[in-house]
Formats: structure tokens, C-alpha cells, sequence
């Protein structure tokens, strides 16, 4: 998968926060957007505004807050950003460390209880100049970081594991649903313990939270979409950031050649 420079990344959390007694709303610097550039650069992960651009993953975009009540789930925060550099075809999407620095941010923000996350994926289609068809040798692309990653999940709690919802839409691209029985077989032929996905359907029709980016982001408005479902090692945004670098490797080794719309919830909160 090949990602071009300036393909946006977009979260939008989903649930209940209880702000912090101790934070002041009012001081501009502990804002969503202060606190995620605060993050991204002290992880390395932001690149500098400079005139030379280098170095870190993304640019800042935009970030805010939503009401924290009203609709089910209620929206709490979402954060947009930039890739700043192609990513390289044996990498995967870096959408693990942006939901790691948007959940840090979020918790600085206030006690979170997290029902569901949406996540824009710029994802691309394979390097047409590959010699082999997509889900062949080219399977492994950017998926064996991710298999390393793993470990980091390895001696988490069983009791932590969790039944997930994914839900993936092309809005008005159809592909996704052609390519979602190869994902699935692809996803379960590898040895992980992160996510273990049993099944996909092309006719569940839950309801997922309104589209949180413009149509023109991502081919919407939300049309298309094949729903997968499994169980994920732990409810934190570092595995739901890995599941979704995951879910992008299959369908990008799979045809998908547009960006996608990834909603993941648990059906038992649904």
C-alpha cells in the first residue's frame, strides 16, 4: 500500500467524558487541538510547519470537541491530519499511533468511556507495476510491521478480550463488498492473537454514527459498506489503532483503491 503525501486521517471518538474537576476549559493550551500537537510532537510523530517539512508522519489539520451528550453515542472529539510522506509499501498506515495520540489526548481531557471510534482511511490500491495480483505474495506488504506489533498485546488480560464490530464503507465506490471475502480469508490466515475475526456480512444494516467528514474526503455519502465481525485483544485505542492498520493492509491487498470509512464498535453496546 502506497500512500501519497497530504492524504487526510480523520477519528472521531464516540461515547462519555467526564471532564477533569481540575481542568480549566477556558486556557486556549489544554484545548483538543493544543494537546494533540503537544502529543504528536513530543512522540516525534508531527511534522514541523517548516519550509523544508521533514521528518514526523502528519501535519496538523484540525481538532475540537463535541458536547459530550445528546445523541447515542455522543460525539467527543475527533482530530484530522495530514500525511506529510508517501508511506512506504512495507509499512502500514500509521493509524495506530493516531488513535494512541488521540486517545492520550482525550483522557487529558477527562475520564473517557469509549463506545465506538470512526476512522478515515486514505487507503490506496496495490503498486500496479507489482508483478503479482493483489493477495499473493504481495499478502505480507506492510502487514509483518504490524505481526511484530503484536507482542505488545501478547500478555494482555483475557479478560479484557472483547467482541468487535467493524463496519467498512466506500460510500459510492462499491469495492469493499467484492473484496470483503478475501479480507476475511486473508485476515484469519495469519498466527495473532490481536484479532481473531470470524465473519463478514454484506446485508447487516446496523446504525452507525452519521459520517464525521465532507463527501469529498472519501467518495461519501455512505453507501457501500461490508461489516465484519470478531473479537480484539483489549477496548484501547492502540489496539483499535492496530485493528484498523490491519483492516487497511486487507483491503488495500485486496483492490480496494479509495479511501474508507471504518466504523468499530461492540455489538452488545449497539
Amino acid at each position: 500500500m502506497s500512500i501519497e503525501p497530504d492524504d487526510t486521517m480523520f477519528v472521531a471518538l464516540h461515547g462519555e467524558l467526564v471532564p477533569h474537576p481540575w481542568r480549566d476549559p477556558l486556557v486556549a493550551s489544554s484545548d483538543a487541538y493544543s494537546l494533540f500537537l503537544s502529543r504528536s510532537s513530543a512522540m516525534g510523530w508531527l511534522t514541523e510547519a517548516t519550509s523544508d517539512a521533514s521528518g514526523g508522519l502528519w501535519g496538523m489539520n484540525d481538532a475540537g470537541q463535541g458536547p459530550g451528550v445528546g445523541s447515542e453515542p455522543s460525539h467527543i472529539a475527533w482530530f484530522q491530519v495530514s500525511l506529510t510522506a508517501p508511506v512506504p509499501g512495507d509499512r502500514p498506515l500509521p493509524v495506530q499511533a493516531f488513535l494512541s495520540c488521540a486517545g492520550d489526548v482525550t483522557t487529558r481531557l477527562g475520564t473517557l468511556s469509549l463506545r465506538a471510534v470512526q476512522v478515515l482511511l486514505p487507503v490506496r490500491g496495490p503498486d500496479p507495476s507489482a508483478e503479482t495480483p493483489p493477495g499473493t505474495s504481495s499478502r505480507l506488504g506492510g502487514v509483518i510491521p504490524l505481526l511484530q506489533d503484536a507482542g505488545w498485546f501478547a500478555d494482555g488480560d483475557p479478560r479484557r478480550r472483547t467482541a468487535v464490530r467493524m463496519t467498512l464503507d466506500g460510500g459510492r465506490d462499491p469495492s469493499v463488498r467484492s473484496a470483503a471475502p478475501g479480507m476475511l480469508g486473508w485476515m484469519r490466515g495469519f498466527e495473532q492473537d490481536v484479532l481473531r475475526c470470524d465473519s463478514f456480512s454484506l446485508t447487516d444494516d446496523h446504525p452507525v454514527p452519521a459520517s464525521p467528514v465532507i463527501d469529498e474526503l472519501w467518495h461519501g455519502p455512505a453507501r457501500h459498506r461490508a461489516t465484519f465481525h470478531g473479537d480484539l485483544a483489549e477496548w484501547s485505542t492502540d489496539a483499535l489503532g492496530w485493528l484498523a492498520a490491519f483492516l487497511a493492509e486487507a483491503a488495500s491487498l485486496h483492490g480496494v483503491a479509495t479511501p474508507l470509512m471504518l466504523t468499530i464498535d461492540r455489538p452488545e453496546e449497539g
